[in-house]
């Protein structure tokens, strides 16, 4: 009989030898100076939409708010197209996301089967429009045209499918098990039944990356809006924000020398934007966090 030898094991002593303690007190520092140096501007963004005009324009702002204000949250939030814009918002994201979603996992579900004929055709397809695109103009014209300017339309369908996010998927459905797939062939499941029902519950990881992405490039769009819609109701909040802070900008210089309420709002202005855009933002990366973790391990759980 042979025998292995077994792996030294790390001893008491060997934890609390100098060296390791040193390596923990060193990996420590940077991990909490990394952390400090990621919070500290939005904790300063924070400060600066609660202090004053004149502690802002002093530069006496960094952790703490200084003159407590909330003069332009009240004007923000009390203001009825705020809200009707912040709906907008909302049903852009909502129905954007879906019909990101629904066209993504779709097409990289066709071009993950090597066996499709004019697969190659249809990456070439895709990827090609990562480095071409027609223009500005031409864009303009054509939503124009389709009769999608002033409606939701113009917003949610130029940025349905992102090439980068359907490549992802893509090679991410490619690494699934191909024998699932065939076994539920032999039970009698048709393609569309083994996509709804077999691969994307097994790709709730790559889903959920995939609709933060969508989320947040939708939510946080304005120049679309800037460009196909005209009327004021239509507007997302991030389009009525940034048409409050180009007022406002404009309006301090000249209510500046009268003391005018304009010029102190304008002082944390941006920052109050800011807060107020990202919030929903925060709020929703919790839900989906454990799935980014799920994501990572996946690769330490194949044989």
């Amino acid at each position: 009989m042979t025998l292995t030898p077994r792996a030294p094991s790390r001893t008491a002593g060997t934890r609390d030898s100098l060296g390791y303690r040193v390596f923990t007190i060193v990996n420590t520092a940077l991990l909490v100076g990394v952390c400090l140096a990621m919070l500290y501007p939005f904790i300063t963004v924070i400060a600066q939409s609660f202090s004053s005009s004149g502690a802002i324009k002093a530069g006496l702002v960094s952790f703490w708010p200084v003159g407590f204000n909330t003069d332009t949250y009240a004007a923000v939030i009390g203001n009825g197209m705020f809200w009707r814009n912040y709906g907008n918002t909302v049903l852009y994201t909502v129905v954007g996301t879906a019909i990101a979603m629904a066209l993504t996992t779709s097409y990289a579900y066709v071009l993950a089967k090597h066996h499709l004929r004019g697969r190659a055709l249809l990456i070439g397809i895709a990827v090609f429009t990562m480095f071409f695109n027609g223009g500005l103009v031409p864009n303009y014209v054509l939503i124009s045209s389709l009769g999608m300017k002033n409606t939701m339309w113009a917003i949610v369908l130029p940025g349905a499918i992102s090439v980068f996010n359907l490549l992802v998927m893509k090679s991410f459905f490619e690494n699934l098990p191909t024998e699932l797939e065939e076994a539920a062939q032999i039970d009698g499941l048709g393609w569309f039944g083994i996509f709804t029902r077999i691969v994307l519950p097994l790709s709730k990881a790559v889903i959920a990356t995939m609709v933060l992405f969508y989320s947040v490039a939708f939510w946080n769009d304005w120049f679309g809006a800037f460009l196909y819609l005209d009327k004021n109701e239509l507007f997302p909040v991030t389009l009525f924000l940034r048409n409050l802070i180009a007022g406002a900008s404009t309006t301090a210089s000249e209510s500046a020398a009268v003391g005018s309420t304009a010029a102190d709002l304008n002082a944390n202005i941006q920052s109050v934007t800011m807060i107020l855009t990202v919030i929903p933002i925060l709020c929703v990366y919790p839900f989906v966090q454990r799935y980014f973790v799920s994501g990572v391990m996946l690769g330490s759980v194949k044989g």
